[in-house]
């Protein structure tokens, strides 16, 4: 079986001062020996793609070749919502957005997972928003991948304790951001990594100002993909695979409980997952589903 890889990209609240290999947004120049520290650790956790600061628009932007195994297309990936009423006209938005590529399109399904943990699940993106704190970044997108190079699962999570400040509590960093960060889960990178040149009037670009009406960045709204997204995706995905990684979830493996022992598995509980399935020790299987509580209820 192959191993299964976590790869992800994020969106950080302060703008890059050093290095060449960056997948970090940075805004505030403002350095200090604890936020030194941080910013170096991130860097060392999450796989960045190799952009330099300054660059101009990328000839393409790929994510190192990843995507979504299928035989055919288009393909339909779903979006797990489990988003608050503040977000849901910005899933919806990007979901639309997206879904007008040739090669695959996308559907909203209920999320059933944790807000806070967001965990990913076979064959779908969850897409997730929660004050998940001061961690730097405005959103975050994870992508699993297997036998080199297919994507699995993906996980989108927002940044509340961010975006309920004034100085990103708008629209266009709102829609931006999900358009971003969705948009990652198929394969595709930035395609610019300058804060402050014109905007390229789509939202895998870095800047300043999402709306393009501040006098920054020129008058383009980053809030949509343009044509050159979409034509990236006719790229990625312009070969047949012979299996398929898209579709309907594949329950959780976990160790076996004792007979009798009605406690769920932590990892079930943490993630609110609906299905997981026990290796027993006579060669068979329990597969197991769960009806749980509403989140809010």
């Amino acid at each position: 079986m192959s191993s299964v890889r976590t790869r992800t990209l994020l969106i950080n609240v302060k703008r890059a001062t050093y290095g060449a290999a960056v997948c970090v947004r940075r805004i505030s120049r403002h350095r200090d020996d604890k936020g030194a520290m941080t910013r170096f650790k991130l860097a060392a956790v999450v796989f960045c793609s190799v952009l330099v600061v300054g660059v101009a628009a990328m000839a393409n932007h790929s994510w190192g070749g990843y995507h979504w195994a299928r035989r055919s297309n288009p393909f339909t990936l779903k979006l797990g919502n489990n988003l608050t009423s503040g977000w849901q006209t910005y899933l919806g938005t990007a979901s639309s957005d997206w879904s007008r590529s040739s090669v695959l399109h996308t559907s909203i399904v209920g999320g059933g997972v944790s807000r806070s943990s967001c965990p990913a699940v076979n064959g779908m993106v969850e897409v997730c928003n929660y004050t998940y704190g001061g961690t730097g970044w405005l959103g975050i997108a994870s992508i699993n991948i297997t036998s080199g190079s297919h994507i699995t699962s993906g996980t989108v999570k927002l940044n509340d304790s961010y975006f309920n400040q004034s100085q990103y509590n708008s629209a266009a960093w709102r829609q931006m951001v999900t358009c971003q960060e969705i948009g990652h889960t198929f394969g595709l990178d930035h395609q610019d990594t300058n804060f402050t040149n014109l905007n390229l009037g789509t939202c895998m670009d870095y800047t300043n100002d999402p709306s393009g009406t501040k006098g920054t960045n020129g008058s383009l709204a980053n809030t949509h993909p343009n044509a050159h997204d979409y034509n990236e995706l006719v790229t990625i995905y312009s070969h047949a695979d012979s299996t398929t990684t898209v579709g309907a979830p594949t329950p959780l493996l976990v160790a076996a409980r004792a007979e009798g022992d009605d406690e769920l598995p932590a990892a079930v509980v943490a993630g609110r997952v609906p299905t997981f399935i026990e290796d027993l020790d006579n060669g068979e299987q329990r597969l197991t589903h769960i009806f749980w509580v509403p989140t809010g209820n």
